[in-house]
């Protein structure tokens, strides 16, 4: 487990891709790793899906949870992710807004033209750092992304409605790859107790990310 802060109210450590950020029935969540070295409990802030990994956040207290949530709702928990991209945007750089399903039973997320029982807004900005092009396969470009919403499946979703998936999201379109060309970057956030301001970033590791020169 790779740890990049910790004291008593909470961890911040790097979530490895293969695991589900919360706890699970068979206790191999990330979650449960913690929740071991804290007499059980361990308070989810927000989620990474499977297959995407990156810096979190986690509480060891419940005050230190429902501050950390209440962050996160009133947007002040800042989290930017790097994604690899199937393309090039038409746009270097822009806001994208649209209206999200998530689909349950399919557990996929679709971008849909009104809203409706179950539709939610959906807003990000991205940058576009880098494209390079493969002969065989076209461009692939390296994105850095900022969430003002935290929406299921909505990187995924957001940029495989504009023909632009995710390198190695086969649920969405994606080139086969190892994993989810997608990471949680950096975090930053103010600490629940002390106030002070904390500011985390982790570069990604894979195949992937090596197009770039981004990997360690």
């Amino acid at each position: 487990m790779e740890l990049l802060y910790e004291d008593r109210h909470l961890w911040v450590a790097v979530k490895p891709a293969e695991l589900l950020s919360e706890q699970t029935p068979n206790k191999d969540g990330f979650a449960d790793l913690l929740a071991n070295e804290n007499k059980g409990y361990v308070g989810v802030i927000h989620r990474l899906d499977r297959g995407v990994g990156g810096v979190m956040v986690y509480a060891k207290t419940p005050f230190a949870a429902a501050k950390l949530s209440a962050a996160v709702q009133k947007h002040e928990m800042q989290k930017e992710y790097l994604a690899v991209v199937c393309g090039r945007p038409t746009e270097e750089s822009a806001t994208l807004k649209d209206l999200l399903f998530h689909d349950r039973f399919a557990n996929k997320t679709y971008v849909t033209p009104r809203a409706r029982k179950g539709v939610k807004e959906a807003i990000l900005d991205y940058q576009t750092l880098e494209t390079v092009h493969d002969a065989l396969l076209g461009d692939f470009s390296l994105l850095k992304i900022r969430l003002h919403t935290g929406r299921t499946h909505q990187i995924r979703a957001q940029f495989s409605h504009r023909r632009l998936p995710l390198l190695g999201d086969r649920k969405y379109g994606g080139f086969s790859s190892d994993s989810i060309a997608l990471f949680s970057h950096s975090l930053s956030f103010v600490h629940p107790i002390t106030g002070k301001e904390l500011s985390f970033s982790k570069e990604p590791v894979g195949r992937a990310w090596e197009l770039f020169g981004r990997s360690e």
